[in-house]
């Protein structure tokens, strides 16, 4: 996509207040859409929509399922499209003493889709959830029909130098009540510089007030849940990818990686470096004027690149 049609795309929410999108789920609809699974790990909580073959979506930190909210409905006639949200994160009960490290992470949607009886899916992955969607692939190669990667960790960044405060802070238990709680308060902070807007999106007016309500009143309703998520950052310290690259050099399933170069906390050379990695990559597409969370953005790059992918 050409600088202009991105900017144009984002100007148009702009204009329009960000008011829902045509084929995006309101925060109401996501509310009373989710549902949740009973594995080992916890109670998972997630949306569905459509049937056939599944199509597992995963998100960033901090989010939840609900950065999918564009594209769910869109893709559903062509997929079984699954969004679940990550252990700490959003709206799934965490299992007492349970781990949330990456490699937690992998286990539980493996445990995850068995409860579901799902035995291959179509992974779509964005930040921290496009690391797992690599472990992923390289403890279960033959469940994966297909991936497609958002701007996310790769081997040689993983985690990125940006996370390294929100690491820090984690470690003195300081980063959901400094970052996450201020900007719950304080939505236009949320959306400047200083904030979460500033840093992942391109659009001023994102994230919407219903974005931050729906990503951040979870992870600060308790204690216990402030500590998960900062178990959940801490974990992030240690390379979870270190050695991947063999595994996925014997991945069959076609990769494509759809990167945003005005991010500022991953570099294009991880995508360049996923490009070189997947034996069966179909290419990088690089994006101009938006951020990391630019599939929250521009759901319809990623309904167009999944398509093109699924065919």
């Amino acid at each position: 996509m050409r600088r202009r049609e991105v900017l144009a795309a984002l100007a148009g929410c702009a204009l329009s207040g960000c008011a829902t999108r045509r084929g995006e789920l309101s925060a109401e609809e996501f509310r009373a859409s989710r549902r949740f699974v009973a594995t080992p790990f916890g109670k998972i909580a997630y949306v569905e929509r459509g049937s056939g073959k599944a199509a597992l979506f995963l998100h960033g930190f901090p989010l939840n399922s609900f950065q999918w909210r564009g594209v769910l409905d869109r893709l559903s006639d062509q997929r079984r499209c699954i969004a679940p949200d990550f252990l700490a994160l959003g709206y799934t009960e965490v299992a007492s003493q349970q781990n949330v490290r990456p490699e937690d992470q992998l286990a539980m949607l493996g445990s995850f889709l068995d409860a579901l009886s799902i035995r291959e899916v179509d992974l779509v992955a964005s930040d921290s959830g496009g690391a797992v969607a690599q472990l992923f692939i390289a403890r279960y190669p033959n469940r994966v029909r297909s991936v497609l990667l958002a701007n996310c960790d790769s081997e040689i960044e993983s985690p990125p130098p940006a996370l390294a405060p929100v690491i820090e802070l984690s470690k003195s238990g300081k980063f959901v009540d400094e970052w996450l709680s201020t900007w719950r308060a304080d939505k236009v902070l949320a959306r400047s510089l200083k904030g979460i807007g500033g840093m992942c999106y391109a659009n001023a007016t994102n994230p919407t007030d219903d974005a931050i309500e729906y990503y951040f009143a979870p992870l600060i309703s308790a204690p216990e849940r402030k500590a998960l998520v900062h178990r959940y950052a801490i974990a992030l310290e240690r390379n979870a990818l270190e050695g991947i690259a063999t595994m996925l050099r014997r991945s069959k399933a076609p990769a494509k990686i759809v990167w945003e170069t005005a991010d500022t906390i991953f570099s294009a050379a991880g995508a360049e470096h996923l490009h070189r990695t997947f034996a069966n990559s179909r290419g990088v597409r690089f994006l101009e004027g938006s951020k990391l969370f630019w599939p929250e953005e521009l759901p319809n790059v990623v309904v167009e690149e999944a398509r093109l992918l699924w065919e």
